[in-house]
């Protein structure tokens, strides 16, 4: 049975993240502090969330949209960045536009010209990460390599987006090597991306089960939710 985590726990393994991240950029000869961490928070209470933004975390991960918009809400005091992650249904374009900082899941040109379209104009511009997709599942999302340089054009000629990077979530790997081949491939795609593009400086990759890879093939941002907050519970 699954402990339950609490402030408290979540506060300790905050400070465990940060220091495995560190691990990482020193082991693979990275710049100290050059690892962002996400903190996915999907259906824990925002009293996990405050917990560990006491301990000077920022950004947030939500893969429900709903939920995610209640907790800007609710937390609005605090000045947290949310992140929208996944997949994105047409209907739900508006919400993201209007409750989310992030959004890392855009994968067609509809979509990023609906949030374009529904993004207040006085509103700072929404940040984008593509999803590519490098696995053949039919079950995963993400726009194909073919499909990747003109959904970034449509995004960097967008009015209220700006183009920030890449992002992935390939079929689980088993061993170092095997995770680090295909984070390598989304690494080669992302520095093509960033000299296309000058306002691209973000590749969101790596989870928990293997941060340590993605850091190792030039991640930015890790995306950690089950290390900071314990197991995912049933989406209500």
């Amino acid at each position: 049975m699954t402990t339950a985590f609490n402030p408290d726990t979540v506060a300790r393994h905050i400070k465990s993240v940060r220091e495995e991240i560190a691990r990482c950029e020193q082991n693979h000869a990275r710049k100290p502090g050059s690892v962002k961490l996400l903190a996915v928070s999907k259906t824990k209470p925002a009293s996990l969330i405050r917990a560990a933004a006491a301990e000077g975390q920022i950004e947030f991960g939500e893969n429900y949209a709903d939920e995610g918009a209640g907790k800007s809400l609710e937390l609005k005091e605090l000045g947290l960045t949310w992140h929208y992650i996944g997949h994105i249904q047409s209907n739900k374009t508006k919400l993201i536009a209007s409750h989310y900082d992030w959004v890392q899941g855009v994968d067609r040109i509809k979509i990023a010209t609906r949030l374009d379209q529904q993004r207040d104009p006085d509103s700072q511009p929404l940040n984008i990460c593509i999803q590519l997709k490098l696995d053949a599942e039919d079950s995963k999302s993400g726009c194909s390599i073919n499909e990747l340089e003109a959904l970034a054009d449509c995004i960097a000629r967008a009015d209220h987006l700006t183009l920030r990077g890449l992002m992935a979530i390939p079929a689980p790997r088993e061993g170092l090597a095997e995770q680090r081949a295909v984070f390598a491939e989304l690494s080669e795609w992302y520095q093509k991306l960033s000299r296309d593009h000058p306002s691209v400086d973000t590749l969101s990759m790596g989870m928990s089960g293997d941060m340590e890879a993605a850091i190792a093939e030039g991640a930015t941002m890790v995306r950690i939710g089950t290390a900071v907050f314990g197991a995912r519970e049933k989406h209500k």
